[in-house]
């Protein structure tokens, strides 16, 4: 027959897989769902390339620039200012049309020019910080000077991710300076949202790695 401290100690023991089959039967937070939009974009691939080369000597032919070279700005310099500013100054690369659409790109990128009609060329942004850090929480954020969403942290809200078991979005040797872990944040997005970050601007990309995990 069993006693009363028996009884009170097997019942007990039960409350922990009554509380385990709950948990188990929760939704995962990273599971496929349905996105808040139809989209046929299965993923997305964002270089973001720090230092590299102006838009003005690649893919935006400026023919103002051109002809006002050396002139005075013809507006305004920004609010926020960093380092003396000189005339302007005019791209040194020679551009021309490209493939049926005619888009005009520069010498720099002879092998890319051949496929201008199979790519969507963006030349609406406008900063309004020249200041590396404040552009560049813009640019991944949308404001530089409020703790928003990033991009991916977005795109993972919005789309969903059709995998279980894999972080949203990862961000690759991304910088910790010029804004940090906030360009690929959640901000007020639920963490889960967040990237997760493999190694660090300090190293390159083929020694990059998560942390405790190895390859055996």
């Amino acid at each position: 027959m069993q006693n009363r401290r028996d009884m009170l100690r097997n019942s007990a023991l039960g409350f922990g897989s009554l509380a385990l089959t709950s948990m188990l039967q929760a939704q995962n937070q990273l599971a496929a769902k349905r996105p808040h939009f139809p989209t046929r974009a299965k993923r997305i691939i964002f270089l973001f390339m720090k230092g590299g080369p102006s838009q003005v000597d690649t893919f935006e032919h400026k023919p103002l620039l051109q002809r006002d070279h050396g002139k005075p700005l013809p507006f305004d310099k920004p609010k926020v200012t960093f380092a003396k500013t000189g005339n302007l100054l005019a791209s040194p690369w020679k551009f021309k049309p490209y493939g049926q659409c005619g888009h005009m790109v520069s010498e720099l990128f002879p092998n890319v020019a051949r496929h201008v009609d199979d790519i969507c060329f963006l030349h609406g942004v406008h900063g309004t910080n020249p200041a590396h850090g404040g552009a560049l929480l813009k640019l991944h954020t949308g404001a530089d000077n409020f703790v928003r969403p990033s991009m991916g942290a977005w795109v993972g809200y919005g789309l969903g991710t059709e995998n279980e078991d894999l972080p949203s979005f990862v961000t690759i040797c991304p910088t910790l300076a010029h804004g940090g872990l906030n360009n690929w944040g959640s901000a007020f997005l639920p963490s889960h949202y967040g990237g997760t970050p493999i190694g660090n601007a300090s190293i390159s990309a083929k020694d990059a790695k998560v942390h405790h995990i190895k390859n055996s």
